[in-house]
């Protein structure tokens, strides 16, 4: 179970290693206090639509599973809307139209597509806490480097001396782009190093249905038969031709 959360964090990071829900990633983490918000709001919906669809996997027709699933997400969306506007109304006011989004956010439809649809209700909550908290740390992390650097403050409260030596591209799309960037490539470096997976075509599961890598399919193919066997490909053509 543990593994189940985990891997939200870090190795299948929805952020920064999936690379899903990118729109809200980079619009509302100018500021911690909106990523902190957002992170939240996603969490919730992604928690109690993985709960329901994984309750009803087994009642929901397969040619209407992803309107389904977009009614049941809508559901939860309205319902953060509605307690975020009661109690929290200046966040409501600048999460904006983005937390309206959730609903057709990626990384709630892909979890119940790919997870909640197939397995138990414990263990499809489990995933959602453990990809609704990377999803939240990713989105921190991105915030306080924005937040701190663009802006000379963090949550809001002004720092003095960085207060004075701003960034202020880093608080536009450019710099939210840039840090997005750089905090993918040490995610990848640590994942890397940590579990020796390979990030390139061949690590790929669907790099056998992708036609753009036939060539270096056909040559791995061709070292894998080599390696083998003992013969390299000019040997297996001229033994096809005799």
């Amino acid at each position: 179970m543990w593994k189940n959360f985990l891997k939200g964090i870090i190795r299948e990071n929805p952020v920064l290693v999936l690379l899903l829900g990118t729109c809200p990633t980079l619009a509302v983490t100018t500021s911690v206090a909106n990523a902190f918000g957002m992170g939240a709001a996603a969490t919730a919906v992604l928690l109690g639509s993985n709960i329901v669809i994984s309750a009803l996997r087994r009642m929901i027709p397969d040619k209407v599973r992803i309107p389904s699933y977009i009614v049941i997400i809508a559901g939860f969306v309205t319902v953060v809307e509605m307690v975020m506007h009661a109690f929290v109304p200046d966040l409501y006011e600048a999460l904006g139209v983005f937390l309206s989004l959730i609903v057709v956010n990626c990384i709630i439809l892909g979890r119940a597509e790919v997870y909640a649809s197939k397995n138990r209700v414990l263990d499809s909550a489990v995933d959602a806490l453990g990809m609704g908290v990377g999803f939240t740390l990713a989105l921190f992390a991105m915030a306080s480097i924005r937040e701190i650097f663009g802006s000379g403050s963090w949550m809001g409260f002004e720092i003095p001396i960085l207060s004075d030596f701003t960034i202020p591209i880093l608080v536009n799309s450019p710099g939210g782009f840039f840090v997005f960037g750089i905090l993918i490539a040490i995610v990848n470096a640590v994942t890397k190093r940590k579990t020796g997976r390979d990030f390139g075509c061949a690590g790929c599961p669907s790099a056998a249905v992708c036609g753009a890598n036939d060539g270096s399919l056909q040559n791995a193919a061709h070292k894998d038969h080599a390696a083998g066997s003992g013969k390299g490909p000019d040997d297996t053509a001229e033994e096809g031709g005799k």
